[in-house]
């Protein structure tokens, strides 16, 4: 059995061609899509974090709307941003979204991706220490969120307070015992990877990752992984850690789909983001038995607990529903995973 949900990047905008004209239609519809996903026996309702673009960017009030809707699938997101984060609103609001959830949330997070403005972070009230990058700062902000999780005290209490504290050094509140578990950390190089293994989180692999030793991206993932699993297993956390990755799966069932995606004859590619020489994953379109037999060869798929499908949210409720209902009745059976 293989865990399978979908991630969606929350894209809008007002041009003819989407369903999704607006803000309210992104985050009203990703609850529906997460609803239906559930009844069709998807694993997981994951979310892109992006700010100052058209895109989802707050995931609580989402991820809580669809805890309340829901009672089975995983909810998270693929990654917060920890760059824009003040680690102890994030541990409140986080931990009132995992409560109304039943505990359900899978919270990735990462240093985050290239934004749509300069230092977006600053204008949120952050900037790196003296001598920090912004990638190590956001490790830091990931570092004090993971202690708080702990759910241990820290805060002197007030000898005259407005109401009666239980004895101690107060902790945020509320706690949302078993969170610190299902957090998980977006990796886009070995090295990362492993520090997320040391810091005990989960690992998530996207469609792109730095270019370390000129392989396809799955070969260079599935090398990922491993390191991950081997940095985890010397750490000894006594718990088995989880790993996701993500990829573009589409199957063409229908003429819809074959103009959609028919043509879609893609390879890896290189390229360059935020400096760093990448590979990008190629995007699965083809006929079910097709499929089953490309992404049997698909390495990171075989190593990874969890696939998320990436979405494209912006063709709309229905036809999202169809592609991952079709990918976990005609593919997923052909490969084990169901």
């Amino acid at each position: 059995m293989k865990r399978i949900g979908f991630l969606s990047f929350g894209h809008w905008t007002d041009a003819s061609h989407s369903a999704t004209r607006s803000a309210s239609d992104v985050l009203l519809q990703s609850i529906d899509l997460a609803v239906a996903a559930e009844e069709i026996g998807a694993d997981g309702a994951y979310f892109r974090v992006h700010h100052f673009a058209r895109q989802l960017a707050s995931p609580f009030p989402l991820l809580a709307a669809i805890g309340a809707k829901t009672r089975r699938i995983e909810i998270g997101t693929g990654v917060i941003d920890m760059r824009y984060e003040n680690p102890h609103y994030m541990l409140e609001t986080a931990g009132a979204a995992d409560l109304i959830s039943g505990g359900r949330l899978q919270l990735g997070i990462s240093r985050g991706s290239p934004e749509q403005v300069i230092d977006g972070w600053r204008h949120f009230g952050y900037a790196p220490a003296e001598g920090e990058t912004d990638a190590d700062m956001g490790r830091r902000h990931a570092e004090v969120f993971l202690g708080l999780l702990d759910g241990k005290g820290f805060a002197r209490p007030n000898p005259q307070p407005m109401f009666p504290n239980p004895p101690g050094l107060l902790r945020l509140e509320p706690h949302a015992p078993g969170l610190r578990e299902r957090i998980w950390w977006g990796s886009a190089s070995n090295a990362t990877a492993v520090w997320a293994a040391k810091m005990g989180m989960n690992l998530q692999s996207s469609t792109l990752k730095a270019n370390e030793t000129n392989e396809p991206l799955h070969v260079q993932q599935a090398k990922q992984m491993r390191a991950y699993r081997d940095a985890w297993a010397e750490a000894g956390h006594g718990r088995e850690p989880r790993v996701s990755v993500l990829r573009s799966i589409f199957p063409i069932m229908n003429d819809t789909d074959r103009a959609y995606f028919g043509r879609s004859k893609s390879s890896d590619q290189i390229g360059f983001i935020d400096n760093m020489e990448a590979v990008f994953g190629r995007t699965y379109a083809a006929e079910p038995d097709v499929l089953v037999k490309e992404l049997a060869e698909d390495r990171a798929i075989a190593e990874a607990d969890t696939l998320l499908l990436a979405v494209p949210n912006q063709l709309g409720v229905d036809y999202n529903v169809h592609v991952i209902e079709s990918i976990l009745k005609h593919v997923a059976p052909g490969l084990g995973w169901r």
